[in-house]
Parts: C-alpha cells; structure tokens; sequence
C-alpha cells in the first residue's frame, strides 16, 4: 500500500522559491462560489447516498434550492459592491435549469470552473471513459454558455478516481481546487501535460463553518479577517493566496449576509491585494513559478 499521495513533492513553506505577485502584491485573493444543483431523484453510486433522506428528500432538496433561488442574489450583489469578481465552481447542469444565473456571472466577467455535472453525481467508481466524458461535458457546456475556456477542476462534492487529476490535465486544464495542503499554489504530479493545485481552504469554507463547526455569522466574519491578516503578514515575505469557498443557499441567508460583506469590504479594501480569479491565478504562477517550485520539491521516499 502506497504511504503518499504522490500527487505532490514535499517542498516546505520556509525556504522554497519566492512569489511576488502582480503590482507587488502580498496576497492573491479569489472567491469560489460553488453554483450547485441537486436532483430530487439522484443516480445511485455504491459508495455514497446522495442523501441522507429516503428519496424524495423534498427537505434537502428545496434548501439548496434556496441558493439559487435567494441566497446566489444576495451573495452577487455583495461582491459586486466590493468590487469582486468571482470564480464560479459550477454544476454544468445549472447552465439549462438556472441560465439567468450563468448570464449575470458572465455579465459581470466571473470566470467558470467545473464543479462536475450536478453535485448529486458523484466520480467515485466511474471508468476512465465515464470520466472522460464528465470532463469534455464540463468542458463543451462552459463553452457553450459563456465562450469561456474550462480551466480549473473541483471534482463534484469532492470525489474522485486515482487517474481524475491526470484526466484534467490530460484534457487541457490547468488548475485544480482538490488538493488542501498549501497556502501557495504548487505543481501537481501528473502523467500529461501541466497541472497546479491553487490554494481552496475549507477552513474559511462556509459549508465547514457553518454546518460542521457551527459558529455564527459575526465569528465567520472575524476568522476571514484573522485568515486575511496572517497571509497578508506573510505576503511580505513570499507571496501567499486566499480563498473564500461559498455557497449560495449558506452565505446567502439574510441574517448571515451582512457579516460576509463586512469582512469581504475589509480585504478588499486594504492595498497590496490582487482580486484575481483562480485562472488568473494559475496563469501567472505557471508562467512565473511552476518550473521553480516543481525543481525545489523532493519525492517523498527521497526524505527517508
């Protein structure tokens, strides 16, 4: 049994290559919206329920529902009035059951990374050419409704096969989201082409804020500031990233609106900070940076 991933080398956070970002800035930022559909009535997967609820779970269902609906709304005019643009993780379903929803991303110049087909659709057990056929579907429906190139993965409710992360970069992405190691971005080990992990933290992810460790909106608004200060602390020194991951139907509640924008007005309003997409960031470490930090980095059986 293999004891590492070997999707990634050890390269510790002191003493690898310096980033500097663009203008000089200390802290990449970038917000990750997961734009979702469930279906009522999932495909069956042997390794996971789609729900913890016999089917119809009319309950989960409508509550996710609401994100689309209510809270997406809300969450969008916040950014916009912070001046931040997002980077949709988006169920590719949702350009034909919420197209008013994928205009006004695009309206707005948000970029667009698949989040697989519908988030009740899960890749564990699939073959290489199921897989293969999920992945040229995100990529034709991205193109299709946005005129946007597909460039970043984060496979549907975080599942996977071994071969996924070669598959996309095999298929011509660039970046992925599936990997939570590093507050820097970092080359990922694959068989074709060239892959980099961008830094998606579930620490300031609202699923894991709000569902798991259940604090409230003023808290959530305190730990994105706290994160923000560390990395832009650091910054000074090399380069960092930060993401905000959100969803819809979470963020997007009334009562919790106000605390996000608050702390999303406060990042946003300090200088030194690139309001990047998670393309643009990609891009600019894998022209910059890529070859430095894949060089810097040692295969773990190398350290023993």
């Amino acid at each position: 049994m293999k004891s590492d991933l070997g999707l990634y080398d050890h390269l510790p956070y002191i003493g690898r290559p310096k980033i500097r970002w663009p203008g000089g800035a200390k802290v990449a930022f970038w917000v990750a919206p997961n734009v979702e559909f469930y279906e009522l009535y999932p495909e069956k997967n042997p390794s996971r329920a789609s729900w913890s609820r016999p089917a119809p779970d009319v309950l989960n269902y409508a509550y996710r529902d609401y994100g689309n609906r209510a809270g997406f709304w809300r969450m969008f005019e916040a950014m916009n009035r912070c001046g931040m643009r997002g980077s949709v993780s988006l169920n590719v379903a949702v350009c034909e059951h919420h197209p008013e929803v994928i205009r006004a991303c695009a309206d707005q110049g948000w970029e667009f990374y698949s989040h697989g087909t519908y988030n009740t659709r899960y890749m564990m057990g699939m073959s290489e050419d199921q897989e293969r056929v999920l992945i040229q579907d995100s990529i034709d429906t991205i193109r299709k409704h946005t005129g946007q190139r597909l460039d970043g993965w984060l496979a549907p409710a975080l599942t996977y096969t071994e071969r996924t992360l070669d598959l996309v970069a095999e298929m011509g992405l660039t970046y992925v989201c599936d990997l939570f190691h590093d507050d820097q971005p970092s080359a990922v080990k694959v068989s074709k082409g060239r892959l980099t992990s961008i830094p998606y933290s579930l620490e300031m992810n609202d699923v894991i804020v709000y569902n798991v460790n259940l604090v409230s909106p003023r808290r959530y608004g305190e730990i994105i500031k706290r994160q923000f200060d560390r990395l832009y602390q650091e910054g000074e020194e090399s380069g960092t990233v930060m993401c905000i991951p959100l969803h819809p139907y979470l963020v997007g509640q009334p009562y919790r609106l106000a605390a996000f924008e608050e702390a999303l007005a406060y990042i946003t309003g300090h200088e030194g900070v690139w309001l990047a997409t998670g393309r643009e960031i990609a891009q600019y470490f894998n022209e910059h940076y890529y070859d430095a930090f894949a060089a810097a980095g040692q295969p773990i059986g190398a350290l023993s």
